[in-house]
């Protein structure tokens, strides 16, 4: 059953949040990154990107990234930028982006849960990433950037019927970030209402990571260090949890995660056309084409746009992964016909996250110096759990989830 633990959070000040709080550190380049610290030197991309205060050749593995970061938090705390709670404490995180609203709980996550599998992962790490942000956590000695977690939402919980009594107060922030999209924060220090809020958690029989695989693997890691370093270790420690941010499935939107490839592998249009029919259906389109089901994907080639549709013998529907479009446009199109047999280090291809939308696939392709493009239709949150419940990862790239998390809003001390 799901463990969450109260934490005395790390936080800006109210009238600086807005300025403070950052995109995730995965989500810009450091080139981005550079330039939004230009004009906004309190951003938190400070500590999650620290490298925007160092020489722009420097590799981003470097031990002084890592102590710059350290630095940097505490120059912002040494500011009054920062300030901490003083009593362990929940929080409610609500974003709004256009009609969609999710409120979740922030809180601190078990790593014992995590390497138990009560805490399910549905993505491969890779070792340097997750070295990477080991190294971060532990000379931050704070984890700066929360794990995405969901679970299976019942009303059995009353997990929505909390959080609505204590979102009827006035949140402590309240702020727009520049992608339009609406921030509201709630302190939960009531011990009523922290109680009421754990056990309802205790009731759920697993939570399952959204985004944030790396970071949640690289709190494993940090503990497993701190802990031999401990002759004293008790697991109660600070080290033994990762900050997180939970959110009901009901709640969570998934866009699309879309494809665009360099060339066609030596074929002509038409011969890699030909191709695609031996497993596909194919339909030039007079218009764009964005899928409004599974198993459906819009291609861009050459100034048109073509419907292709997955033929009934390529879809096994009773083996989560093999299900997934994903699964089935690399497996029987990209990796047969276009060659590309390791997408996650293939030169040849690039991903796009559908909040850019279709628009952005066309410019890609007309402009850029693509050849084809691949417009997906998102993976359900459904999939994603059923994948993580049989033990199973997912394909990479396979979900974009909108809204992302600020970095910043709240920190966990170790």
């Amino acid at each position: 059953m799901a463990t969450i633990r109260p934490f005395k959070g790390l936080r800006p000040v109210k009238e600086k949040v807005s300025k403070i709080a950052s995109p995730p550190y995965d989500v810009l380049s450091s080139k981005e990154a550079r330039e939004i610290v230009k004009n906004n030197p309190i951003s938190f991309l400070r500590i999650v990107k620290p490298e925007v205060d160092l020489p722009e050749d420097i590799n981003l593995y470097d031990e002084r990234v890592y102590r710059k970061a350290r630095e940097n938090l505490e120059h912002f705390i040494k500011q009054g930028l920062l300030i901490q709670d003083d009593v362990p404490s929940l929080y409610i995180y609500q974003q709004i982006m256009g009609n969609h609203i999710q409120t979740g709980i922030v809180a601190c996550a078990s790593v014992d849960e995590y390497e138990a599998g009560i805490i399910k992962k549905h993505e491969n790490t890779r070792e340097e990433k997750e070295i990477d942000r080991s190294k971060h956590i532990d000379t931050l000695n704070a984890q700066a950037g929360p794990v995405f977690l969901t679970y299976r939402n019942s009303s059995n919980f009353r997990i929505d019927e909390i959080i609505a009594k204590i979102a009827q107060r006035l949140p402590v922030y309240d702020f727009s970030s520049e992608d339009g999209v609406k921030h509201r924060f709630w302190i939960v220090n009531s011990p009523q209402d922290i109680e009421d809020i754990q056990n309802a958690f205790s009731n759920i029989p697993a939570l399952y990571i959204a985004d944030g695989h790396h970071r949640s693997a690289a709190a494993a890691r940090v503990r497993g260090w701190r802990k031999e370093k401990n002759p004293n270790h008790t697991g109660k420690e600070e080290y033994n949890y990762f900050l997180s941010v939970i959110f009901p499935d009901n709640q969570m939107m998934i866009m699309d995660y879309n494809r665009v490839v360099k060339d066609l592998n030596g074929f002509s249009a038409d011969e890699f056309i030909q191709n695609i029919r031996k497993n596909f259906l194919v339909e030039e389109i007079l218009e764009r084409y964005k899928p409004d089901s599974a198993h459906k994907f819009g291609m861009y080639l050459e100034g048109k746009w073509y419907k292709i549709t997955a033929k009934d013998e390529i879809i096994d529907k009773n083996e989560p992964v093999k299900a997934l479009d994903v699964y089935i446009l690399q497996e029987y199109l990209l990796d047969p016909i276009l060659g590309i047999k390791n997408p996650r280090k293939d030169k040849r291809i690039s991903f796009v996250g559908g909040i850019r939308g279709i628009e952005a696939l066309e410019k890609m392709v007309d402009t850029e110096g693509y050849t084809v493009a691949f417009a997906m239709y998102p993976t359900d949150i459904e999939s994603l759990m059923k994948v993580a419940d049989a033990n199973k990862v997912m394909p990479p790239k396979s979900t974009w989830f909108e809204p992302k998390l600020r970095s910043g809003i709240v920190i966990h001390l170790l």
